[in-house]
């Protein structure tokens, strides 16, 4: 029950950042056009171009329960574990907003 005079304490904000892509085996149509066009556009030293995405999210909470939540989502929502590989940072956000870097990876 909460006291009402005495208030929750404040739980902790992280600022994940989690990219996904496509596993080593699945072939990358994106990336591959992607690849031809700038080859076309004079950069012939590039190679091997993948395309993904990068998805950024606040939680609240302690740290091992957003861990956890975190890799939920991952698995559920946020890729595809067949076809994706997908890895997180998490990072503690500060009392006035400024990160304090602790990386992390799943």
């Amino acid at each position: 029950m909460n006291d009402p005079i005495q208030p929750n304490p404040v739980q902790p904000t992280f600022r994940a950042t989690v990219r996904v892509t496509l596993k080593r085996a699945i072939l990358d149509p994106q990336g591959r056009a992607v690849e031809a066009t700038l080859k076309r556009l004079g950069a012939t030293n590039v190679e091997d171009v993948r395309i993904g995405k990068l998805i950024e999210l606040s939680l609240t909470g302690e740290r091992s329960a957003v861990e956890k939540q975190l890799g939920e989502l991952l698995a559920r929502v946020l890729s595809n574990p067949v076809m994706e590989e997908a890895t997180y940072t998490l990072t503690e956000v500060g009392g006035e907003g400024a990160p304090a870097e602790t990386p992390t990876g799943a």
